[in-house]
């Protein structure tokens, strides 16, 4: 059975040292939703790791931050990484940013 520490080091270390993406360093803490998903998008498609699309890929390394970074994450930068969300939709062609 895990600790409550053993799975906070566990979502760390698979932030920092994932081998899914090779992600640019800093790339969720950047105040740009355009430049997060443009480097999300050509550490996905660049990656020969992945499982599954590089939308698909790009998504969910996103999603997975901000879902363990939870309530330590200031709520401007969650905004950011939201709006990022939209932008990866627009670059990989599944809908339009609002």
């Amino acid at each position: 059975m895990t600790t409550g520490s053993e799975k906070k080091k566990w979502s760390g270390k698979v932030t920092e040292e994932s081998h899914a993406l090779d992600l640019e360093e800093g790339v969720f803490t950047w105040h740009d939703p355009k430049k997060i998903a443009a480097s999300l998008k050509h550490s996905a498609e660049e990656s020969s790791r992945r499982k599954g699309t590089p939308f698909q890929s790009a998504m969910s390394m996103l999603n997975f931050y901000i879902n363990r970074a939870g309530k330590n994450l200031d709520e401007d930068q969650k905004k950011i990484l939201e709006q990022a969300k939209e932008e990866l939709r627009v670059l990989f062609g599944k809908g339009t940013a609002g």
